[in-house]
């Protein structure tokens, strides 16, 4: 009896300690420079949103954020060091719906587990993703594009920003529900997918509202439609695909940051408190807006169960629209 009550109390020790020092290390957090791991390349939404919450994180934590951009295999590379670093706060990953949601449903040998792998911390921003053409397309709308697509089969070219991404996922949902056929061009990024969309070698471009809205303005493409459920307040005159003529259209993209599974609690928590204070104020706000993006800052668990229903409605527009990784 003695030896089951000593052996109790060296457990009940043990976990004391562990949390004790667990507790310490998130009150101390961070001590040194955090890494946030962009699994896209430079130069994308993903990238511009991680840069934005780089500079207020350490701002507000008074140590370095630094991003470090890691591509390849449609988010797969960053997303696989991220979920096997040390779950410690120092190494995060400015997740999408597209590494965290499309992925699993197109990629039955994904070598991470969206949701068992990462600790969810919180969503940065919200976008829309756009529909655009070259200015030399002879189309002024979403309706008159999907009547040029209708009548020249398989003769136009799209382009996105990666292969199973959220911008080429909007493509296909539009594809099936629209019952148009195009041709997909991908691309590692959304800045060469906009230079030749520009120079003309593909004619239709799905891209992140933020990445391109600034070619928009400046007249270089011509935007059709937005995938959002409501227009977007920063350019109200580009409509929704739904109101072009494709009912009960929505997809929109987040940008999240996540941590390796078994990150402490407290340690997310003070990030997403950093990120919600960051977003609140009226300057990043603006920021986030001017860029095509909207803030959100939610929490922990709320980001967790976003996940987990992106995960499944991923999978059913696959399986509905048949798409496959080219």
């Amino acid at each position: 009896m003695k030896t089951m009550i000593r052996g109790g109390l060296a457990l009940l020790l043990c976990w004391t300690c562990l949390a004790t020092s667990a507790a310490l290390a998130a009150s101390e957090y961070p001590n040194k420079p955090v890494r946030i791991i962009v699994p896209y390349p430079a130069g994308g939404t993903t990238d511009l949103i991680a840069r934005i919450t780089a500079m207020q994180l350490s701002e507000r934590l008074k140590q370095p954020f630094v991003v470090e951009n890691r591509p390849g295999a449609s988010g797969a590379i960053g997303a696989v060091a991220v979920a096997q670093a040390a779950p410690d706060g120092y190494t995060l990953i400015m997740g999408t719906a597209s590494s965290h949601g499309i992925n699993t449903a197109l990629n039955k040998s994904l070598p991470y587990d969206p949701v068992k792998d990462f600790s969810p911390i919180t969503v940065v921003a919200t976008t829309p993703n756009i529909i655009l053409v070259n200015n030399d397309l002879p189309v002024k709308s979403l309706a008159e594009l999907l009547a040029f697509a209708k009548a020249h089969p398989g003769k136009l070219n799209f382009g996105s920003t990666s292969a199973g991404g959220s911008p080429h996922m909007s493509a296909e949902l539009l594809k099936a529900t629209a019952g148009v056929d195009m041709v997909h061009v991908p691309y590692k990024g959304a800045a060469p997918m906009l230079t030749d969309l520009i120079g003309g070698q593909v004619q239709v471009g799905f891209d992140n509202l933020p990445s391109s809205i600034n070619f928009v303005r400046t007249g270089k493409v011509r935007a059709l439609a937005i995938t959002t459920a409501q227009r977007w307040r920063g350019a109200p005159d580009i409509p929704t695909v739904a109101e072009s003529g494709v009912p009960g259209y929505e997809v929109s993209g987040w940008f999240g940051l996540l941590a390796p599974a078994g990150t402490p609690i407290e340690i997310r928590l003070r990030l997403q408190r950093a990120v919600a204070e960051a977003v609140q104020s009226t300057a990043v706000a603006k920021q986030l807006s001017d860029q095509g993006a909207q803030p959100t800052a939610n929490t922990p668990e709320e980001f967790g169960k976003q996940i987990q229903a992106d995960v499944i409605k991923w999978r059913d527009v696959v399986k509905t629209t048949g798409v496959k990784l080219d």
